[in-house]
C-alpha cells in the first residue's frame, strides 16, 4: 500500500477530453485571407492599398469606404473612415507647421 505523500503519474494526469474537430483549413483561410466583404469586384480592398502605397490612416480610410455597404454596419464604417482622415489631415497639417 502507498503512503500518502507517494503519487503515481497516472494519479496526476487529467482525464482524457474530447477536442472538438477542426474547421477545414480552407474555409478558416478564406476567413482571415479574403473575407467576402473584402473580396467585392474584381479588385481586393488589401491590393490598391498596396499598389497604391497608402500610409496607415489612408489605407484604413480606403477600406472601411470600400466595405460599408457590404459588412452591415454603413454608418459606422463610413465614421470610421472619417476619423482615419481626420487623423490624416491632422498629421499633414502638423508636418506643415513643423517645417515653418
Amino acid at each position: 500500500m502507498r503512503k500518502f505523500n507517494e503519487r503515481i503519474i497516472g494519479d496526476l494526469a487529467p482525464e482524457p477530453q474530447t477536442v472538438p474537430p477542426m474547421p477545414p483549413i480552407k474555409q478558416v483561410r478564406s476567413a482571415v485571407d479574403h473575407p467576402s466583404h473584402y473580396n467585392v469586384g474584381k479588385i481586393e480592398v488589401i491590393d490598391a492599398i498596396e499598389a497604391w502605397g497608402l500610409n496607415f490612416s489612408l489605407g484604413n480610410a480606403v477600406k472601411y469606404i470600400a466595405r460599408a455597404d457590404h459588412k452591415g454596419k454603413p454608418i459606422e464604417d463610413l465614421q470610421k473612415a472619417r476619423w482615419y482622415i481626420e487623423r490624416e489631415i491632422e498629421r499633414r497639417m502638423n508636418d506643415e507647421i513643423d517645417r515653418r
